[in-house]
């Protein structure tokens, strides 16, 4: 179950990435916590979550300010994105053992199911554990490091990208080709498609945010 922080961070992303917190707008504690009928706890790690993230800065002694998401830099961020990910499904494929498969099936599955209930935040969660298992299924602590870190600075993109018409059919059939790839020890063919994944992601995420003409140059 989303904890209050969950799903204030949530909120707030999205409000974030479509434009409805334009970048400057001042987050007060006080005033989110009595928005959202909390306590300021579960509100400043929300925002720290925020932080993490690159949407707001929190300044000592001067609150929480969103910033400025250049969306070209977004896109950099997932074509390096890309070339990391990719790398861990080739690696991943030469090295996973019947474990990982069986683990990586069982999240496809828990996808599948929240797929099938139209909760985005219960897929996401459960995306998000997918690509984690291939990040450490590379056997390689450092890429799986990098991996972690990127994906945690483009996750409200990658949340809200998931909200895009059919995103969530096209992107189950997406996972399901790269854990066939790597059941397969096929690692050219798991590589391209966990990179063709992200890449799409990218897209997808610049045609959601058309929906708001929220988009920059």
């Amino acid at each position: 179950m989303a904890s209050a922080a969950d799903e204030i961070s949530e909120q707030l992303e999205t409000e974030i990435v479509e434009g409805v917190l334009p970048p400057g707008t001042r987050l007060e504690e006080p005033a989110l916590a009595e928005r959202f009928g909390v306590s300021r706890t579960p509100v400043r790690e929300a925002l720290q979550r925020l932080s993490a993230s690159g949407l707001v800065e929190l300044k000592p002694r001067r609150g929480t300010q969103v910033l400025n998401p250049s969306i070209g830099r977004v896109i950099e961020m997932f074509e390096v994105m890309a070339e990391l990910e990719g790398a861990c499904a080739r690696l991943c494929a030469r090295r996973a053992d019947a474990a990982l498969i069986e683990t990586l099936r069982g999240w496809l599955t828990e996808c599948e199911a929240s797929a099938g209930r139209g909760d985005f935040s219960a897929y996401y969660g459960a995306n998000r554990a997918f690509h984690i298992a291939i990040y450490h299924g590379s056997r390689n602590a450092y890429l799986a490091q990098q991996a972690e870190a990127l994906h945690l600075r483009l996750t409200p993109y990658r949340r809200q990208q998931l909200r895009a018409p059919r995103r969530l059919d096209h992107s189950l059939a997406e996972h399901a080709a790269i854990v066939n790839a790597i059941a397969a020890g096929d690692a050219v063919a798991a590589e391209a498609a966990q990179r063709a994944h992200i890449l799409i992601q990218g897209e997808r995420f610049t045609d959601f945010l058309a929906q708001f003409g929220s988009a920059q140059s």
